[in-house]
């Protein structure tokens, strides 16, 4: 017993010899650290300031320009005047009730596929409605008693999911007849897209 106590105040006199070594090493590091913290300081405030680097961000956009600078330009060749800009819009209004023309079958076509994808979105709910009417619990007994024998609810919901279907499917027998047309009138098939 005695002996172990020898060996732990043996042990502990070590360590406190170590860490008595050891503290006057790591003053003299921090102050090696704080004169070369010192020394970089210095260099900052002597050295030059750095050049301006100019990015594609700190030039003007040649998009935006301001009213008076396009008063002072030059009319070139490529300025419409407003009775050019006019005439401009009202070609494209052409265009696109041209029954021949790029413009006129893909306003045609993207309205037809707007339709198409508002009434699929339309049935994807009413089968959710109709898929959670079919495991619905009612609390009220009485409610329970009249929907298991006449389950109204259940049979509108399928009644709207079928009329749904069938009007996606007159959309997609419109699209095709849209797409025929459009072959008919000699129109490139990439138009429909």
């Amino acid at each position: 017993m005695r002996l172990s106590i020898v060996f732990r105040l043996a042990a502990l006199a070590a360590i406190l010899a170590l860490t008595a070594f050891s503290l006057p090493a790591q003053d003299q590091g921090s102050d090696d650290v704080a004169a070369a913290a010192r020394k970089a300081r210095e260099q900052q405030k002597n050295a030059p300031a750095p050049k301006k680097v100019i990015t594609n961000d700190d030039m003007p956009s040649p998009k935006t320009s301001t009213p008076a600078s396009d008063a002072s330009a030059p009319k070139g060749e490529d300025q419409q005047n407003p009775a050019q800009a006019a005439t401009a819009s009202t070609d494209d209004k052409a265009a696109e009730n041209d029954p021949k023309s790029e413009a006129y079958w893909r306003k045609r076509f993207q309205k037809m596929h707007d339709k198409l994808d508002e009434s699929e979105k339309e049935l994807d709910v009413l089968q959710r409605e109709l898929e959670k009417a079919q495991v619905q619990y009612y609390p009220d007994p009485q409610k329970a008693l009249m929907q298991q024998n006449s389950r109204s609810d259940i049979n509108d919901k399928t009644a709207k999911v079928d009329a749904k279907k069938k009007e996606i499917d007159d959309l997609k027998q419109q699209l095709s007849d849209m797409e025929d047309d459009l072959r008919k009138a000699g129109g490139d098939p990439g138009w429909a897209r």
